[in-house]
């Protein structure tokens, strides 16, 4: 899951204008974008967690979000990751200030990101590393983050490494809160909802939730809604916190 000079070069390129516009040292929110890319993802879902991810941060909901709060930059990272051990950078730690750093940071994603038809080899799904590789971003961020977020989007449960609930309580521990969004684990002839799951097994910290999906179409709106709710937890009256019957929370 590595990726070649050239790609690391070009994304390099993309977000100057975001590290050259972003200078300030404190956020309101850092974000750990980690995204499943296990066997079990096909190209089709692939496909709509980076173009989701692209969509949702380069929106309007999520801009004015982060125009409100009271820094008016986020910082994120994304990553993928399946095994124990397996992952991929996409996108450095990097500031979103604005319109352009959005933009920018939504086409290394979807340049960037996996577009690979089926995971060959390590393909099991370890959401316990991806906790652990999260946690271990958001410590060396080198700013300041009133909030830290490991937002998860998978469609499996954990199968490999740790105990997820060892890998849940060091996040909390360390300050962080695990969201996660679900993405049904489609099977011939069979479609699981794993949310319970990750309500019960994977999310935590203040104001934790799972972003539950009725149907891949949904992702990207849905995945906006959830940015939205990220950004904006500091301010109770936001009118996409005070709409929470479509999500599962956990312990605060």
């Amino acid at each position: 899951m590595g990726m070649n000079p050239a790609g690391q070069m070009a994304i390099c390129a993309a977000l100057v204008c975001c590290t050259s516009q972003a200078h300030a040292t404190e956020v309101d929110t850092a974000i750990v974008f980690a995204v499943d890319v296990s066997g079990s993802v096909d190209p089709a879902t692939a496909y709509l967690q980076r173009e989701g991810h692209a969509a949702a941060i380069a929106s309007q909901a999520v801009l004015a979000a982060i125009t409100r709060t009271r820094t008016g930059c986020v910082a994120i990272t994304y990553i993928e990751w399946s095994s124990y051990g397996q992952k991929r950078s996409v996108v450095p730690w990097t500031h979103i200030c604005g319109a352009e750093d959005a933009h920018a940071v939504a086409s290394v994603i979807r340049n960037g990101g996996a577009k690979e038809l089926g995971c060959e080899t390590m393909c099991r799904t370890s959401i316990s590393y991806a906790i652990d590789l999260s946690v271990t971003l958001l410590t060396s961020y080198t700013g300041n983050a009133a909030n830290k977020i490991i937002d998860i989007s998978a469609n499996g449960i954990n199968n490999d490494g740790l105990p997820v609930e060892q890998s849940r309580l060091r996040a909390i521990a360390a300050g962080c809160t695990i969201n996660v969004i679900a993405l049904p684990d489609a099977m011939p002839g069979i479609s699981l909802d794993h949310s319970q799951y990750f309500a019960d097994n994977v999310i935590g910290g203040p104001n934790a939730f799972v972003m539950p999906l009725a149907s891949p179409g949904r992702y990207a709106s849905a995945l906006r809604q959830k940015l939205v709710r990220e950004i904006s937890a500091a301010d109770p009256t936001d009118e996409f916190l005070s709409n929470s019957s479509d999500a599962y929370y956990g312990p605060r």
